[in-house]
C-alpha cells in the first residue's frame, strides 16, 4: 500500500513534467544575460522574459484580486506544489519557482541542486494557528508528547511531516528509538487513513484533515494534539541558474512583489477567499473553508529573515545528526537580495 501510493505520486510528477515540455513550460525558454548572483536585481522585467511557476493557490488569488492579467505577461503557472513534484520539475529543467514549506530546499541540496528561497511567509502567533496536529489513532493514549514512547509513528523522510516528528521527538525527549517510525507519503488521505486502520498509532495531519479525522472518528476515540513547535514556514525558491538568468531574475523579482500583495489580499478578504479557493478551486464546503481561514490566522511576511533563518538552522542540523547528513549553512539557502521585496510591495500597496 505505502509503496503503491508513493509510486503514484512519483508517476503523477513525472506526468505533470510531460506536459509541463508539450505545453511551452520550458524553463529555460527566453533567456537572458548572465547575471551574478551578488549583483543588483534589475527591476523591469524586459519584453518576452517568462518564468514557470508552481504556485496554484496564489494563481487563484490573482485571478480573484483582479491583478492575473498583469503577472501572465511574465508568468506561466504549472499546477504542481510540494516538496518532491518542486525537485522534480527543477532537474527536469521545467520550473523556475515553486511554493514548498521548510524541508524542501534542504533536501534538494543535500541531493546537489543548488536551489536559493526569494520570499517567505510565516503566521503570526504561530505556536496558536499551527498548520499541523498529531492524529492519534481511535482507542490509542496519546495526551502528552512524552506519551509518544513506543508508539507507531508516520514518518515522511525529506517532507515537513517528517522533520516535524523529529523535532517533536527531540522536545519530548525521545529518540527515534524510543518509538517505531513507520515510513508512509504523507500526500493526500493516506495519514489519516493509516490513522483510522491503526497501521500507525499518531500521525502528524494538517489543513481540513485535522477537522474531517476528528468528525469522522472521533466517535470512535480518535483525538488530536498540539505539538507545540513552529511549524508555519512557508517558501517560494527555485534553482540558482533561474536567478542567474537576468530576464528570469527580473520577472522572479515582480513576481514575488505580486506574491506578497496576493497574501495580504487572502488575508484581508476572507469571505472572497473561502468561496473562491476552498469551495469553487478545492471543491470544500464553506464551513471548512472558514475553518481553515480560521485556524490559519493572520500571515506574517518580514522584511527581516534573520530570525527564519536561525530557526531553519536548527532544522538543518536536526536533520543533519538525525540523517546523516552533512551540516550545511542555512544562510546559504536564501537571496538576500530578496529580502525586502514582498514586505515592501504590501507596504507600497497599501498607500
Amino acid at each position: 500500500m505505502p509503496n503503491k501510493s508513493l509510486a503514484a505520486v512519483t508517476a503523477a510528477a513525472l506526468a505533470t513534467l510531460t506536459l509541463l515540455s508539450g505545453c511551452g513550460g520550458d524553463a529555460t525558454a527566453g533567456a537572458g544575460q548572465k547575471l551574478a548572483l551578488d549583483a543588483a536585481l534589475p527591476t523591469d522585467v524586459p519584453d518576452g522574459a517568462k518564468i514557470v511557476v508552481g504556485d496554484p493557490a496564489t494563481q487563484v488569488a490573482f485571478k480573484l484580486s483582479g491583478q492575473l492579467d498583469k503577472v501572465s505577461k511574465y508568468v506561466q503557472f504549472a499546477n504542481l506544489s510540494g516538496g518532491p513534484q518542486t525537485t522534480e520539475a527543477f532537474r527536469a529543467k521545467a520550473l523556475d519557482l515553486g511554493s514548498v514549506a521548510e524541508i524542501p530546499s534542504i533536501h534538494a541540496t543535500w541531493t546537489g541542486l543548488h536551489v536559493k528561497i526569494v520570499a517567505s511567509k510565516f503566521r503570526q502567533d504561530p505556536l496558536n494557528h499551527p498548520i499541523y496536529e498529531l492524529g492519534v489513532a481511535p482507542g490509542v493514549q496519546v495526551k502528552t508528547l512524552e506519551d509518544l514512547r513506543g508508539k507507531k509513528i508516520a514518518y515522511s523522510p525529506g517532507q515537513a511531516q517528517g522533520a516535524l516528528v523529529l523535532k517533536v521527538l527531540k522536545k519530548a525527549g525521545l529518540t527515534k528509538e524510543d518509538v517505531k517510525l513507520i515510513e508512509l507519503p504523507s500526500t493526500g488521505d493516506i495519514y489519516p487513513n493509516a490513522l483510522a486502520a491503526k497501521q500507525v498509532e499518531v500521525a502528524p495531519i494538517g489543513g481540513v484533515s485535522i477537522k474531517r479525522y476528528l468528525t469522522k472518528y472521533g466517535k470512535d476515540g480518535a483525538t488530536t494534539i498540539r505539538h507545540g513547535i513552529r511549524d508555519d514556514a512557508g517558501h517560494l525558491y527555485g534553482p540558482t541558474e533561474s536567478l542567474e538568468d537576468a530576464n528570469k531574475a527580473a520577472a522572479i523579482r515582480a513576481y514575488v512583489a505580486a506574491w506578497g500583495v496576493a497574501q495580504d489580499w487572502i488575508d484581508k478578504h476572507p469571505k472572497e477567499w473561502i468561496e473562491g479557493y476552498y469551495v469553487k478551486d478545492q471543491g470544500l464546503t464553506a464551513a471548512d473553508g472558514q475553518w481553515l481561514v480560521d485556524a490559519a490566522g493572520h500571515p506574517d511576511i518580514s522584511g527581516d529573515w534573520s530570525e527564519a533563518i536561525k530557526r531553519q538552522q536548527e532544522t538543518i542540523e536536526l536533520l543533519a545528526k538525525e540523517t546523516d547528513k552533512p551540516v550545511i549553512q542555512a544562510k546559504d539557502l536564501y537571496d538576500l537580495r530578496f529580502q525586502p521585496i514582498a514586505a515592501d510591495a504590501i507596504k507600497a500597496a497599501a498607500k
